[in-house]
């Protein structure tokens, strides 16, 4: 049986390079994992339905479409589980403009069963910056304050996450110009 690690992180905090970077790294030891981006399975889904046009517009949502289409992304990622190792690329939580909304609830968790949930994080004056300096995301503007309390918030929703389902919790640091030591992190756990 494959291993299933959910990789987490505020928006801007570098998850995505951390990933790619570590999943250089095992292919190159001849350890495979495929890496799934949970919010691509949603938005994929949403913009057949016409409910947006970019990923940035799916936090907006109702809550009760962003549980059907969190539903749906569960569905279609444990149905391709199987044997493989996979990496799931997701938010441990949603900020939305009703507060915050858990990106891996119950019914998520259910069908996913992580092995490891992993945190991504960094210091917040950090994720500002990389943010402003996106052009490529239209994310809504938040000071470094809002950005902290959105990482703790991730760190308690993820501890719920290990009580349901039994997971480890792990935080790997990408600091500025120590991207090097994130991917050594990340790679280690996932060996």
């Amino acid at each position: 049986m494959g291993k299933k690690v959910v990789v987490t992180g505020v928006p801007g905090v570098g998850k995505t390079t951390v990933i790619n970077g570590a999943m250089e790294r095992l292919a190159a030891e001849g350890i495979a994992y495929q890496a799934v981006n949970f919010g691509t399975f949603m938005f994929d889904v949403a913009r057949k339905e016409n409910l947006v046009s970019n990923r940035d517009e799916m936090r907006k949502l109702g809550k009760d479409v962003q549980k059907r289409l969190q539903q749906a992304a569960a569905s279609g990622i444990a149905a391709m589980s199987g044997d493989a190792n996979i990496i799931i690329d997701t938010h441990s939580s949603v900020k939305t403009p009703t507060g915050f909304l858990a990106g891996l609830p119950e019914w998520v968790l259910r069908e996913l069963m992580p092995d490891m949930v992993v945190l991504v994080e960094t210091d917040p004056d950090q994720i500002l910056m990389r943010r402003l300096g996106d052009a490529s995301r239209v994310r809504d503007m938040e000071g470094a304050r809002a950005i902290a309390e959105h990482q703790e918030f991730n760190r308690a929703v993820s501890a719920a996450y290990a009580m349901y389902t039994g997971c480890t919790i792990k935080i790997v640091r990408n600091e500025n110009f120590l991207l090097e030591r994130g991917i050594d992190d990340l790679v280690g756990v996932l060996r």
